[in-house]
């Protein structure tokens, strides 16, 4: 690699700094390529290593950069689509998608969800835990909150607990039939659980989505999920397929 000095520009170094390492991710290096270490970047763009890391931490923040522990710093791949907005009148898939059920237990919601689910305070409900993977990387989890009522035919029998249990309430609730979900999404801070299954930080910034399913004019279904803010986009009806690219920022000349 050559040398590449900056030149003096009114915005902050770092910034300009971020940029040029933007042009030099979408020309040079592929999706898990390794960089450089600190020094050999710092000397390449002359810049302090203070000045490099900031520039570092803001391309990690922004979803272009993954430090990954005993490996070092990699290009990541592109944000993975979380689809909102959408009419489709179709249940929590039982597996073999993105989503992979992890457990389920019979247990007292708090009081907000049981609010939503319109069951007394104190009522157990079913609670499915599941998490979603996108090259590799766990870049979701959720909590699926089911009534018992939703699933009135289950049966501890053949899974008692584990997977097999969060599967089999997941079938059971697939027997009745969907009339409708809607969805609300905000930034959060992942909380310790939630930064612990995400491989992040407590305080990371997440998106949380939250969708209610309806049957039979009530709410049979709530699913709470925490996405990892570095690694997804919102998508809204047909977009969906629509590929977002890095572009580097450019100035008028």
């Amino acid at each position: 690699m050559g040398t590449t000095q900056l030149q003096t520009v009114p915005e902050p170094k770092y910034w300009h700094l971020k940029t040029v390492l933007t042009e030099a991710l979408d020309s040079e290096f592929t999706v898990g390529e390794i960089l450089p270490n600190e020094r050999e970047l710092a000397a390449r763009f002359g810049v302090a290593r203070a000045t490099l890391r900031q520039a570092l931490e803001q391309l990690e923040l922004e979803g272009r950069l993954q430090r990954r522990r005993g490996v070092g710093t990699t290009v990541a791949p592109p944000r993975m689509g979380v689809a909102v907005g959408t009419e489709e009148h179709a249940w929590p898939s039982v597996g073999g998608d993105a989503w992979e059920p992890a457990d389920c237990e019979f247990a007292v919601p708090p009081a907000a969800v049981a609010d939503a689910l319109e069951t007394g305070h104190g009522e157990a409900v079913h609670i499915v835990r599941r998490t979603r993977v996108n090259n590799g990387q766990t870049v979701a989890a959720e909590l699926l909150y089911i009534p018992q009522a939703s699933v009135p035919e289950l049966t501890g029998i053949d899974a008692p607990s584990g997977p097999a249990r969060a599967r089999a309430v997941l079938r059971e609730l697939q027997r009745r039939e969907a009339t409708g979900q809607d969805r609300a999404v905000e930034l959060g801070s992942a909380g310790a659980d939630d930064a612990k299954a995400l491989d992040r930080l407590p305080g990371a910034p997440v998106l949380v989505v939250t969708t209610r399913y309806f049957a039979e004019g009530r709410t049979a279904a709530l699913s709470v999920a925490t996405y990892r803010a570095d690694t997804c986009r919102l998508t809204f009806g047909d977009a969906g397929g629509v590929e977002i690219h890095h572009t580097p920022e450019r100035r008028a000349s």
